[in-house]
């Protein structure tokens, strides 16, 4: 299913485009099942895969309801084979192309998971902050929904358009407990927020720049996500030593 003109037109419009029904619901509760065999132990952790606890929790705050409830992502799944497929999905992939070409690799790759009765806010930001690949155009992010997303249990919200207005600075958030790497870009009118409610299997593809976040589950269940950001093998980063290398492969050619 490559996007329609009418779609890679929304896309550079607005930076963002909205993908109903593009995942099967009996694939995502695939990838629902394994986060959780991960996250409990179930199976083998790839080594580069991370399980991220939610800050409140790591500070003792919060005191989980179960280990579920205490995790808030996984991130680097790319040497994991059933959560790899998500980025193999034939449908996705085409609608990727469509944006940044065929020839592609990954350069981050999520489950995230918003636990009832823990913070776990994003705060608004450009996933461009977190990567020194470019360019941004040739860089695109694929979030599709696990649960429903809903206002209640905290969508994701954009700023349509934000991408036309470079990179900004990011600096922590005002709050009182923030998770680890989680910034918050400046200059930024929250009023401009469109929530983006999504249910189970809708994807949404954004640009790099374009400013999201996502608000509190104030819900009774969980709202999870997977997300990889697929970048055009045209792209080039700086020759120099990180702290953490960052996690790529090769989306393989069908």
């Amino acid at each position: 299913m490559s996007l329609t003109p009418a779609q890679l037109h929304r896309y550079r419009r607005d930076g963002f485009v909205l993908l109903e029904g593009l995942i099967s619901e009996d694939k995502i509760a695939r990838w629902s099942r394994r986060f959780e065999d991960l996250v409990l132990g179930r199976v083998e952790r790839p080594e580069k895969l991370v399980i991220m606890k939610d800050v409140f929790v790591a500070k003792g705050e919060v005191v989980p309801a179960s280990p579920l409830h205490a995790i808030t992502k996984i991130l680097s799944f790319e040497e994991d084979p059933i959560l790899w497929n998500y980025t193999l999905d034939e449908a996705l992939l085409a609608a990727v192309q469509s944006i940044v070409g065929e020839s592609l690799f990954t350069i981050s790759s999520n489950v995230f998971n918003k636990p009832p009765g823990v913070d776990s806010r994003h705060p608004l930001h450009q996933d461009l902050r977190y990567f020194a690949y470019r360019p941004a155009d040739k860089i695109v992010a694929a979030w599709t929904a696990i649960d429903a997303t809903t206002r209640e249990n905290g969508c994701l919200s954009v700023i349509p358009g934000s991408h036309q207005t470079g990179l900004h600075e990011h600096q922590d958030p005002d709050w009182e407990h923030v998770n680890f790497g989680f910034f918050a870009a400046e200059g930024v009118d929250p009023e401009a927020r469109v929530h983006v409610e999504m249910a189970p299997g809708d994807t949404l593809l954004f640009h790099p720049l374009l400013i999201h976040g996502s608000g509190r589950n104030r819900s009774d269940g969980f709202r999870r996500a997977i997300s990889t950001h697929y970048a055009s093998q045209e792209c080039e980063r700086p020759d120099r030593a990180r702290k953490r290398e960052p996690v790529t492969k090769e989306v393989p050619k069908k």
